[in-house]
């Protein structure tokens, strides 16, 4: 299974895992995942208003880190309009 960090796993995956009978190891070895992903996916079908098994979609992912330049953006994009055609380089100079 190739999966890279901050990417979440596949739909098909996802009710694969949340169909297949068994214990949380097993179920994991079977599909290449952690046994806490498969924890975790079968913990939030048991609360109240989640979807059942092959409706079950990922949550949006959320970064509560601001942004660096976030503060100056409304200067950047004047800049930018000023001269469009200037190269990242000559922005940044």
């Amino acid at each position: 299974m190739s999966w890279r960090k901050g990417q979440a796993y596949g739909q098909d995956l996802r009710d694969r895992v949340l169909a297949a009978p068994g214990w949380l190891r097993e179920v994991a070895e079977r599909f290449g995942v952690s046994a806490s992903y498969v924890s975790r996916a079968r913990s939030r079908l048991s609360r109240p208003g989640q979807a059942r098994p092959g409706q079950a979609s990922a949550g949006a992912q959320r970064n509560h880190v601001p942004l660096r330049l976030g503060a100056l953006k409304a200067s950047l994009l004047a800049q930018v309009a000023l001269v469009p055609e200037q190269t990242l380089v000559q922005l940044c100079q």
